[in-house]
């Protein structure tokens, strides 16, 4: 059979709650146009209530993504908040609804699976890892959770130039000796795991004719910044075979990259994310209590990320910056990416993200990735064409 043409949409991190379904407006004309459509599943839910799941994070609410949506990832940090119950039920109601889900499982050989999904006699390949931690969520053979990259944690002396390597003095290290001053933690990945996911992605693409390879991944909150293991990272995946990789998990966007010819598109930031909960005005009810005015945790949130979310975002508070958001575009032809793409996309004050164009809230999405992909240092450019924006 001939390989067609079609368009791939890749949303950013999603979490939704019951009757969530309105949030959606802004962004359904961009789905429904798309012949296949993606995006990182933030967090787990179970059919029924427990103490810990009220109804948001029930199955019951995810029903907005059916139709919606063709595949998810799940390779989340927070896919084991809800334990073997939540990863379960998940995957559950992904099958029982067509969706295809890739990153998570009930034990690491399921979560490492690739998910699949084919149109026009195109097949694409998706690949998913948990770059971030916590490694409580990484699945084994014998549980749940996650498919990952796993790290190694090193402290490293704040006072130094460069935070991000070691001394060059390797024979000191050698040597026992003691340090006082303050240290920073800092995440490498492990050889073995690089080596692993390389094949990996290696084996996924002799499966399909194309290949996104999804990383959770990046620091949260953080304007520009990108850590050395995201480029290694990104670099390895299509050294050895990806075609596009993604990330999210900062909540807010990142820049982007262009690597022998494929897109890196660094953070996509959030898609549909519905979480009045960490809001300094939330006054839900909780599981065991009246009311939560979670003063506690804004307070912590506030000083661990440096920011106070807006209160005119009672159902979205993010940093200031992460209203603006986007959407990968990926435009195929006879089987093959013939352009990259983002739709740039800007949040409303009730919490729902709209498609812009090329109009004045759309160039200020575009402006802002312009200046933190020059930032970060990367060196992918954007055009309109359109009301869409190339990445070149």
């Amino acid at each position: 059979m001939a390989k067609g043409d079609l368009t791939l949409v890749f949303g950013g991190d999603t979490s939704i709650g019951v009757n969530c379904e309105w949030m959606f407006r802004g962004v359904d004309p961009l789905l429904a146009s798309a012949d296949l459509r993606m995006v990182q599943l933030e967090e787990p839910f179970v059919a029924k209530e427990t103490d810990a799941a009220g109804p948001d994070r029930t199955t019951a609410a995810l029903a907005p993504l059916k139709g919606r949506i063709d595949l998810v990832t799940l390779s989340g940090n927070h896919f084991y908040d809800l334990g073997e119950d939540g990863v379960r039920d998940t995957l559950d109601w992904c099958r029982r609804n067509g969706i295809a889900a890739c990153g998570g499982g009930l034990t690491l050989a399921e979560a490492e699976k690739p998910a699949f999904a084919e149109k026009n006699g195109v097949r694409v390949g998706v690949l998913a890892w948990n770059a971030v931690g916590p490694k409580m969520s990484f699945a084994s053979e014998t549980r749940g959770g996650t498919s990952y990259v796993n790290f190694i944690r090193a402290y490293v002396p704040l006072e130094e130039e460069d935070p991000g390597r070691l001394e060059n003095d390797i024979w000191s290290l050698k040597k026992p000796f003691r340090l006082e001053g303050e240290f920073l933690g800092r995440n490498f990945p492990d050889p073995a795991s690089l080596d692993r996911m390389a094949g990996q992605i290696a084996a996924a693409k002799a499966e399909c004719d194309i290949l996104i390879a999804y990383f959770h991944k990046g620091y949260v909150h953080q304007v520009a910044r990108l850590g050395e293991y995201e480029t290694l990272l990104s670099h390895m995946a299509v050294d050895n075979g990806a075609d596009c990789v993604i990330g999210t998990h900062s909540h807010i966007l990142h820049g982007l990259e262009m690597y022998k010819g494929r897109a890196i598109y660094h953070g996509l930031n959030n898609f549909i994310m519905y979480t009045p909960q960490l809001s300094p005005l939330y006054k839900g009810q909780v599981k065991d209590t009246a009311t939560s005015h979670n003063a506690e945790w804004v307070k912590k949130r506030v000083e661990r990320f440096g920011f106070v979310p807006d209160p005119e975002y009672p159902t979205y508070p993010f940093h200031p910056d992460s209203v603006h958001c986007a959407c990968a575009k990926l435009i195929i032809r006879e089987g093959k990416i013939a352009e990259y793409r983002l739709v740039p996309m800007l949040v409303e004050k009730d919490g729902a993200p709209c498609v812009h164009g090329n109009d004045e809230k759309g160039r200020a999405t575009a402006d802002y990735l312009r200046r933190i992909t020059a930032e970060a240092g990367l060196n992918a450019r954007l055009r309109w064409a359109g009301d869409e924006l190339v990445v070149e």
